[in-house]
């Protein structure tokens, strides 16, 4: 029962440590890594609270280091989803109708726990787990995380506020439900922070989640599930699993109450389960909730008044940072003729800077790609492009897995706007640029916007103001996060709201109240203080 209103105002962003030598974050961190690295984990699902350890093991190596094991994970098959599912819907009433005060602040400690104790351990294993240097790492699973469990809270409660008008003789009040089942969680290698936003954020409304993260993020996820729990988090409200896809699916998207899927992945992926839950409508109770992010081919455009500058680090860091495996990293690039040689000429010069190597070394600007499927997919497209005449190999291009999954940064020129490169999605550190004819600005707006099916981030660099108004209106719906003379990569919670439309999702808008929205059911409560009694309105007495 509540007796009281309970406010939680809007937060402001956790701070980044800036690690520079000498810091105190700095030497935490360094013991942190040697800590973790001498310890071999057994690492068990999380099922209604208890740890499911089943035998069947696999081994987690860091992407850069092949020949470490930092531990092994146990996998699960069909029996454990469904177990899953069992303990999520048995926690379910009592969770839904937990105060809201209570359920928002356990996930208010969990953050606060990541802030101070755990800060250097969801930092450490995602560093190890999944190649981020310590910024990366940092702004991801440190500040990001910490971010949407602070501004989930804040918009949630915003939410509840929100009441209709009532009238005289008459009280309305809206009441914001749970879905009517559980949801489904299904997180990506690598934002250690969106494993942690996809099920919590549907938790914090009422939900019961299950939760399967991607092979390459158990090392981290398993850090967040024992924060989650040493924060208060009821047994079986989030259960985390560790099982193959199509075993997922084949249950969880038969069971009548399967309420929703929280997704980042794949565009194919993504279109295979809608495709399944469409076929599968007539066994749920209700309408699925079916939010995803998936996939993008996102592009900076320079102007021909664009600062060369600001050009070249825009794609250094946009394209390359955390080696090109971010959703919105920068894909492809526009250059006009008046500017490419200069920006050839400082792109490559700023390669050639790079360290590569493991995350230890705090030089290295660049680490491993997260495995070896990865590795050889992408090696592939270098490969092609050397042998393609339509191509030119401008930096980098050598890849070497024999001690982890290095590929060295690559810029490709493409000699033709719909070079495969310049098209398709290849997540890793490949930047395609294509020269266009500086004073053809408005046709080559067009080649943006038409070339790639997806619509996830983007930006423009420009000096000349009319040349940013312009783009800004001719790709409205080339990229869900539009930046303005930046790069297109570093959405911030709160502040940037994340998702985009066309093949890349859903664009509900990670980190913002949007998405919350989509993970409740709203019922409306009207009560008449003096009801009727006679069903004679009026308007029917004679004169």
């Amino acid at each position: 029962m509540n007796f009281g209103y309970f406010n939680y105002p809007l937060p402001a962003n956790e701070p980044v440590l800036n690690y520079a030598p000498g810091s105190p974050e700095r030497e935490i961190i360094k013991k942190t890594l040697k800590e973790l690295k001498t310890e071999v984990l057994d690492i068990p699902m999380y099922i209604g609270g208890k740890e499911v350890r089943t035998g069947k093991k696999t081994a987690v190596h860091p992407p850069h280091e092949i020949s470490r094991t930092l531990g092994h994970f146990h996998n699960g098959d069909e029996k454990h989803v469904k177990q899953a599912i069992e303990a999520a819907l048995k926690a379910k009433e009592s969770w839904e109708n937990m105060s809201w005060e209570n359920r928002a602040n356990i996930f208010l400690k969990a953050a606060d726990l990541i802030s101070t104790k755990y800060r250097s351990y969801m930092n450490g294993t995602t560093m190890l787990g999944q190649s981020k240097n310590i910024y990366q790492a940092e702004i991801d699973s440190a500040c990001e995380i910490i971010d949407f469990l602070r501004f989930n809270v804040h918009f949630l409660s915003e939410i509840y506020k929100q009441q209709p008008i009532s009238s005289d003789g008459i009280h309305n009040r809206m009441e914001f439900r749970a879905l009517e089942g559980f949801v489904l969680a299904i997180t990506p290698f690598n934002f250690t922070a969106i494993g942690g936003n996809l099920p919590t954020s549907a938790a914090m409304c009422g939900n019961v989640v299950v939760w399967k993260p991607a092979n390459t993020q158990v090392y981290s996820a398993q850090m967040f599930m024992r924060i989650l729990q040493e924060a208060g988090l009821p047994d079986g409200v989030i259960n985390l699993i560790y099982v193959d896809g199509p075993t997922l699916g084949k249950v969880c998207f038969s069971h009548p109450d399967f309420a929703g899927v929280h997704f980042t992945g794949s565009t194919g992926v993504f279109n295979s389960m809608w495709k399944t839950i469409g076929e599968n409508m007539s066994v749920y109770k209700s309408y699925p909730r079916i939010v995803g992010e998936t996939g993008g081919k996102d592009f900076v455009l320079a102007h021909k008044s664009a600062n060369v500058d600001v050009v070249v680090t825009a794609l250094l860091r946009g394209a390359f940072e955390f080696q090109g495996q971010k959703c919105s990293a920068a894909s492809r690039a526009y250059i006009p003729s008046n500017i490419a040689e200069e920006v050839k000429k400082k792109l490559i010069a700023g390669i050639k800077s790079f360290k590569m190597g493991p995350v230890e070394d705090f030089r290295n600007f660049v680490n491993a790609v997260i495995d070896e499927k990865s590795f050889d997919k992408i090696k592939s497209y270098i490969d092609n492009a050397k042998k393609d005449k339509k191509a030119e190999i401008w930096a980098g291009g050598k890849c070497d897995k024999s001690k982890g999954y290095f590929i060295e940064p690559t810029v490709i020129e493409a000699k033709d706007s719909k070079y495969v490169t310049m098209c398709e999605e290849i997540f890793g550190p490949v930047l395609t640029v294509y020269v266009y004819n500086a004073n053809k600005f408005e046709e080559t707006l067009q080649v943006v916007n038409n070339t790639s099916p997806y619509a996830l981030t983007g930006s423009i660099i420009a000096q000349d103001r009319n040349a940013v108004e312009l783009a800004t209106q001719k790709l409205r719906h080339a990229a869900g996060n539009f930046y303005i003379n930046d790069k297109p990569t570093g959405a911030v919670v709160g502040q940037q709201p994340f998702g985009g439309a066309r093949a890349s999702g859903t664009n509900d808008k990670a980190g913002s109240i949007l998405n919350l929205y989509r993970w409740l059911s709203a019922r409306t409560i009207k009560e008449t203080f003096h009801p009727a009694t006679d069903y004679r309105y009026p308007f029917m007495n004679e004169a």
